[in-house]
């Protein structure tokens, strides 16, 4: 993740784990006891991920010298069809100062929902959104090739051109257009280099 410090202290690191897990823990609470820690969970995966991957909108979100007003606005502007809880967790960790810590805080969640239903947690980028028939093979396509029961997060990328890359603990699963385009051209510049070699 873009936006965490690896050099931090470790008395610092365990510190931001611990308050990430109290987060993690709070809000997990909550959005079971209403009822839609699913929905929770689907968009504090995709505005993490997006928060994380946007260089400007993190810094704009974490820049205290940007009125708390003015980074609220922006963060309704970007999530403001997200549950209130959703909301309320993003505008709060903004507001104390601790968007970079947002990605841990989120994983922390993710990883207490599955172990909830015993379940790990898939990352999956794709081109376009996934319908629920879509997510199921998906996710029984996963189990089989991990061995362990999965819940899967979607993260939309265009980029990605088509396929699909999925992240399940350490394990990667990289079938998209993108990486086979740039497996084909590094193929091509290899032959290329031993042709005029």
């Amino acid at each position: 993740m873009a936006g965490r410090n690896p050099a931090a202290s470790p008395a610092r690191a365990t510190s931001g784990a611990a308050r990430a897990d109290g987060y993690a823990a709070a809000l997990f609470a909550v959005a079971r006891a209403e009822g839609v820690l699913e929905t929770v969970e689907d968009e504090l995966f995709v505005a993490a991920r997006t928060i994380d991957g946007d260089g400007r909108l993190r810094h704009a979100l974490a820049d205290p010298a940007i009125p708390a007003v003015r980074r609220l606005d922006l963060l309704e502007d970007v999530f403001g069809r997200y549950h209130r809880l959703t909301r309320s967790l993003l505008a709060f960790v903004v507001l104390s100062g601790r968007t970079t810590e947002l990605p841990a805080i989120v994983d922390d969640f993710l990883a207490r929902a599955a172990g909830e239903r015993q379940r790990v947690v898939a990352e999956v980028t794709t081109a376009v959104g996934l319908d629920d028939g879509q997510r199921q093979r998906l996710a029984r396509a996963l189990s089989h090739a991990t061995g362990r029961t999965v819940d899967v997060h979607v993260l939309v990328d265009p980029g990605v051109l088509g396929g699909v890359h999925a992240r399940v603990g350490d394990r990667v699963i990289d079938g998209t257009v993108r990486t086979r385009l740039r497996r084909l051209r590094e193929l091509l510049e290899e032959a290329d280099e031993d042709g005029h070699g």
